[in-house]
């Protein structure tokens, strides 16, 4: 049981995590402008494909994730 409990205060942090950014997410310079991305606005549609910015954010959370196994082995 102590396993569950870990695994829902990481899945807990998780969600926070993912709150707050959701909150400054409008603030965050450039993310959802970069060229790349496609926004098209029409009479009554609205479609934006983030692209570029997908790309950037899996990049970084890759490299973020390479260096918590990087620091784990040790």
């Amino acid at each position: 049981m102590p396993q569950l409990g870990k695994l829902l205060i990481v899945f807990g942090s998780m969600i926070v995590g993912i709150g707050l950014v959701l909150m400054f997410f409008d603030k965050i310079p450039y993310l959802g402008k970069l060229p790349g991305d496609i926004n098209i606005k029409k009479d009554n549609l609205q479609l934006y494909v983030p692209i570029s910015t997908s790309i950037v954010l899996s990049v970084v959370l890759s490299l973020i994730v390479w260096l918590f196994s990087l620091l784990n082995k040790k």
